[in-house]
């Protein structure tokens, strides 16, 4: 069987392909990367399968599984280049994508921005209200839907060209049958709109955050829907017949129409593929509490994963660009560091490195392909830690005197210091940013560092690694066997997984026997659901798995948290369970929990998974000795963050053999990244290949 991983970043695309037709000692594994197309990622993914199988020797033919990473989602909301969407409403909420909560991001603040005010995903003159009202608790009709006014605003958002419309009726998620019959007429109007359903996208009480979803999957439906289909009828003109993935971002894969009907799944796509990476390297040697970094060309993500569990956000911190959306995601943070991120000194004299990235276009001054500004790579490049003729291998050139040449003209009269002090500066500005964010998402929540192996990965992860993991602390800087294409990795080591939802107010601590009944059954049916999706996509019943979820709170609270059901029937006897979870997960997050107070059930949700083959890494031959000879390539003058500049051997990582540890002063090559050990570490290899860099003393 023939799989291959491609997540496609800010500056490459990554591709791993594991095949058993792949001899050597590569073991069945091989990796590439291939420069992004931004103007149309589908290019580069085609032309990264293409060479990847060429150079395996795989036809494209006896490829059968695909498993694609993708911003093209995350970009539409970034750009804010969506589609133009009409909205069809309860009369009288018209206004709740503008209104929100009323909430102030910054209660001090005169001159903030909130951009569903000044960037709406629906235009106020494309939200038209409809009569129809549905009341709580039981979800009866109060006043009928008008069937006239929906043809009617229908044909009027069709003379205005909309290229989606989606359906937003108060208290849906108790009854969508309106939500339902309005898309049936839409649809009669306008057969080739894409159009949603608010119950659709996100079935769980919030008007605000559930008409905010539904507006974002439309916002990015079409152009996902449009640029997935394109990919898939590409390789299918290929020759490729492989089955095609879609990683979401909770961590779990999707079909190509799950992607295309609820593309708001798909918006961390890259990025959870890197922390799936991340736990799988992790696992190959047996660490369970891990801080992953994955540094690529524009950005760096950052997430915890405590004791092996990748961790889902609360519904309360979900949100992409500043919009709220209510769909899983890992619980992950990104800023604008990395490789092409751009220093400047500001109007104020301040000297910043990031948010602004050179991307793939240009690209940084070293590529020689127009760029002026100076990056963080031409700064490594200045220092001697990126090698001209070792840059991917030799399949890019670069021109260390342009990196000079940039930081020189941009930097050093401002500054009034020389390139090398400057590049060092950048090297240090951009650090610290990483770690104040590191420390932001693990010490700012109650977790230890210290207790943490620190996972540096993408293409620039393993020359910042050390210096992070010194910095903030943690025991040791853990460095995957392919670090450039972890991303690309950990999308095959995740399962298939969907997530079905329903709101279901229950007092769980007081719940009677009756209401224990009526919450087995919204159970039963949120599992027949689920396993509908699973057997549309022909997983057979003994590899499903189902995990039962409630997202809950205590009495009053304004937010819920995850705790898992009981196995079985849910009743007085097991309910406890449950409760014991959640105050479990209140404890894990929060340092506290309330064992006396009432819990509520507020959403009901039930997690589809069918496990995949992961992803099998050769294990290394073994070997012994400090600094093995036999690795050596050559050495040179290199800078550390010291400022010192010592002759530093670099190592071919190819040939380092588990058991064998290189010590600081020492750069490790490999095709896809470069890996830093500066002086007073030494970084010892695993058996899967591994580097685990500790300080010496």
């Amino acid at each position: 069987m023939a799989k291959i991983g491609v997540d496609v970043g800010g500056t490459f695309t990554d591709l791993i392909l594991e095949s058993e037709k792949i001899s050597g000692s590569s073991g069945g594994v091989l990796v590439h990367k291939v420069p992004s197309t931004p103007e149309d990622q589908s290019i580069g993914v085609i032309q990264g399968i293409v060479e990847i199988c060429d150079m395996a020797g795989v036809a494209l033919g006896d490829i059968e599984q695909i498993v694609h990473g993708t911003t093209i989602a995350t970009n539409a909301v970034i750009e804010y280049d969506g589609a133009e969407v009409g909205m069809l409403t309860t009369r009288g909420f018209r206004d709740i994508l503008l209104l929100a909560r009323g909430k102030r991001p910054h209660n001090f603040s005169m001159q903030f921005d909130v951009p569903w005010q000044s960037k709406p995903l629906v235009k106020r003159r494309n939200r038209i209200p409809i009569s129809e009202r549905i009341l709580p608790p039981d979800g009866r009709v109060e006043v009928a839907l008008d069937e006239g006014e929906v043809r009617e605003a229908a044909e009027l958002l069709g003379k205005r060209n909309v290229d989606a419309v989606i359906i937003c009726f108060i208290y849906s998620f108790l009854n969508n049958a309106h939500e339902q019959r309005a898309k049936q007429i839409v649809k009669e109007i306008l057969p080739d709109t894409y159009v949603s359903c608010s119950s659709e996208v996100a079935d769980v009480i919030r008007e605000y955050e559930r008409f905010s979803t539904a507006a974002m999957n439309a916002f990015v439906g079409p152009r996902t829907s449009f640029y997935l289909g394109n990919l898939q009828k590409a390789l299918r003109d290929k020759g490729v017949g492989a089955e095609i993935r879609v990683m979401q971002s909770n961590g779990g894969v999707t079909t190509i129409e799950g992607g295309s009907e609820r593309p708001v799944t798909i918006l961390m796509s890259g990025p959870a593929g890197g922390v799936t990476g991340g736990k799988w390297a992790g696992d190959l040697s047996g660490v369970e509490n891990l801080i992953t970094v994955d540094i690529g060309g524009t950005s760096a993500d950052i997430s915890v994963v405590p004791r092996g569990e990748v961790r889902i956000m609360n519904p309360r911190d979900t949100n992409i660009g500043g919009y709220p959306i209510l769909a899983p995601m890992i619980d992950l943070a990104t800023i604008g560091a990395g490789g092409g991120s751009i220093a400047y000194v500001d109007e104020g004299g301040a000297f910043r490195v990031g948010p602004r990235s050179a991307g793939a276009n240009p690209g940084p001054a070293c590529y020689g392909k127009g760029g002026t500004e100076p990056t963080v790579t031409d700064a490594q490049v200045v220092l001697g830690r990126l090698d001209a003729e070792q840059f991917l291998g030799g399949g890019v050139a670069i021109d260390p005197a342009l990196s000079a040449k940039a930081i020189e003209d941009n930097l050093c009269g401002k500054l009034n210091m020389g390139v090398e002090q400057a590049a060092l500066g950048i090297i240090r500005v951009i650090n610290s940013n990483m770690a104040l964010e590191i420390r932001a998402n693990s010490v700012a929540k109650g977790i230890d560092p210290r207790d943490y192996s620190l996972v540096a990965f993408g293409g620039a992860g393993p020359l910042h690694g050390v210096a992070l993991a010194e910095t903030v602390a943690a025991r040791e800087a853990l460095v995957p066997p392919a670090p450039g294409i972890n991303a690309a990795t950990g999308l095959l080591a995740t399962d298939m997984q969907y997530e079905f939802t329903r709101s279901a107010l229950i007092s769980i601590s007081e719940a009677d026997q009756s209401e224990l009944d009526a919450l087995n059954g919204q159970l039963d049916e949120l599992v027949a659901q689920a396993g509908e999706a699973l057997a549309a996509d022909g997983v057979a019943p003994e590899e499903r798995k189902f995990t039962r979820i409630a997202e809950c709170r205590y009495q009053g609270q304004g937010f819920e948290l995850r705790a898992e059901f009981p196995e079985g029937v849910v009743g007085g006897d097991n309910k406890q369970v449950l409760i014991d979870n959640f105050h479990e997960s209140h404890r894990r997050d929060y340092g506290h929990a309330f064992d006396d107070q009432n819990i509520e059930i507020i959403t009901l949700r039930v997690i589809a998974a069918a496990a995949a083959d992961k992803l099998i890494w050769p294990k290394l031959p073994a070997g012994q000795g400090d600094n093995p000879a036999d690795a050596v390539m050559y050495a040179r003058p290199t800078t550390f963050d010291s400022g010192e500049t010592l002759e530093t051997p670099r190592y071919d990582r190819a040939k380092l053999l588990a058991g064998q540890t290189v010590t600081g002063p020492a750069i490790v090559i490999q095709h896809d990244s470069t890996t830093l050990i500066p002086p007073g570490h030494v970084a010892e290899v695993s058996e899967y290949g591994n580097l685990r860099v500790r300080a010496t003393a």
